[in-house]
């Protein structure tokens, strides 16, 4: 029991999940609330997503030995963001568990080699920089109202990234909050420490829904989160088997999609923090930091009412400006990525322009579309 109270194993752990949420917990608020979920419902989601992390993180750590971190889908949940508007909640937890049976069935079967063949990585990097786009423009917008604010995180995120620094986006964050508070725009008269209660909601299926939301979502997880995941997995030297990762995260999916948790996947950047030689010396022994990760997910899931408080609380341009600054990475990467082959270049700026537009045909949403003319474009290249 003592190699469990390790100081290095521990720390490791509260980095992770603390850079987890500072740089996407707005993302999930913003995606809870364009579902229509008030208060009570975020800190819902909130809980059921810390549950399903914590609880996936240490288990599979523990019987794989290896540390192996889970995390909420980040780009889903920009993705949900922008495609849930106006869709009743009940059919957008049809979506998640149609979203979540996929990653299901691709994880048990092993069909993740197969799905990479037939999405291309340029195309999926499109749709993901499609979705994302409206939260980097919305980054800066708080320029027009809180300048001073949005500017100071801004210099701070540069400078972050300039050191190269793991705590750049908590930094970033704790530089808002610190002008908000001396500002006296947070208002948390009503903000107390608080236990979430689950609520479920029955799902109902909608098949624009499904197509447009569940199927965009799947793709995004995958190619955004997953293979990143394994990725730096095999870079650390782990050679834990995948699939049934996945396929666990996404049965994970399926037991806590009614309660809010939209998708599960394999944590990267995260994850490479529990992989550090700074976790532990010894690379067999760094899956305890991802044991302590799941710890910190469990409490910071029981205190879901007090994390969708604080957001609440918080002035709406820190909130969207966090968003869009922990995301810039992202973004940046994903426009790499969908433009680096130059075969598939025009089909990948169509994807791209075409999810950004917001288009929607038949009430199913731009990124299905986006996808889908991308593919037709690549196929009639490949034909000539």
């Amino acid at each position: 029991m003592g190699r469990l109270f390790n100081l290095s194993h521990l720390s490791a752990g509260f980095i992770a999940v603390l850079v987890g949420y500072t740089s996407s917990a707005a993302i999930v608020f913003q995606a809870a609330t364009a579902a229509g979920a008030g208060p009570e419902q975020i800190s819902a989601w909130l809980l059921a997503l810390g549950l399903g992390m914590g609880f996936t993180c240490i288990g599979l750590s523990l019987y794989y030995r290896s540390p192996v971190l889970t995390a909420w889908s980040t780009p889903g949940a920009a993705l949900l963001a922008t495609s849930l508007v106006g869709i009743p909640m009940s059919e957008a937890i049809g979506a998640f568990l149609f979203a979540s049976l996929l990653l299901t069935i691709f994880g048990f079967t092993g069909w993740v080699e197969t799905f990479m063949k037939h999405v291309p990585k340029s195309l999926a990097a499109a749709m993901l920089a499609g979705v994302l786009l409206r939260f980097g423009l919305e980054a800066f917008v708080g320029l027009r109202t809180q300048p001073a604010m949005v500017a100071l995180m801004l210099a701070i995120y540069l400078g972050g990234r300039r050191l190269n620094s793991r705590y750049t986006i908590p930094l970033t964050f704790l530089g808002g909050l610190l002008w908000a508070a001396q500002g006296g725009l947070i208002h948390g008269e009503a903000l107390s420490v608080t236990l979430a209660q689950p609520i479920f909601t029955a799902p109902t299926f909608s098949l624009s829904t499904l197509i447009g939301v569940g199927i965009p979502l799947f793709i995004v997880t995958m190619a955004s989160q997953n293979v990143p995941g394994i990725a730096v997995l095999r870079a650390n030297g782990y050679q834990t088997p995948v699939s049934p990762l996945i396929g666990w995260t996404g049965l994970t999916g399926l037991l806590l999609g009614p309660f809010g948790g939209y998708q599960f996947n394999l944590a990267a950047i995260t994850a490479a923090i529990c992989m550090s030689p700074e976790a532990d010396r010894k690379p067999e022994r760094r899956y305890l930091a991802a044991v302590w990760a799941g710890i910190f997910y469990l409490v910071t899931g029981l205190l879901g009412a007090t994390v969708a408080g604080l957001f609440t609380a918080l002035p709406k341009e820190l909130v969207a400006a966090i968003a869009g600054i922990a995301l810039l990475g992202t973004i940046g990467n994903s426009l790499s990525g969908a433009l680096a082959d130059e075969r598939e270049r025009d089909a990948a700026v169509i994807t791209f322009l075409v999810t950004a537009s917001g288009l929607a045909l038949l009430s199913i949403g731009s990124a299905f579309w986006g996808l889908l003319l991308g593919l037709v474009v690549l196929k009639t290249r490949a034909q000539k």
